[in-house]
């Protein structure tokens, strides 16, 4: 897994609870599901802030080049 601010984020009370929420699944999940929960957890905060996907991928540690739908 790549260096993120997703430890940031999942505290940050700037960040809507449901994202926090995806983000914190995502880094309690088996190392086998963590890719997939990361990527749920983009989704989310990508709807909840409207931020541009790349920057959202970013943020919780995936690669740039992907959806957020």
């Amino acid at each position: 897994m790549s260096l993120s601010m997703a430890p940031l984020l999942m505290h940050s009370e700037q960040v809507p609870a449901e994202a926090r929420d995806a983000i914190r699944d995502a880094y309690d999940a088996p190392p086998q599901h963590r890719a997939a929960r990361l990527e749920a957890a983009a989704r989310v905060l990508h709807q909840a802030t409207g931020l541009e996907c790349s920057d959202v991928r970013e943020l919780v540690g995936l690669p740039v080049q992907g959806r957020c739908v």
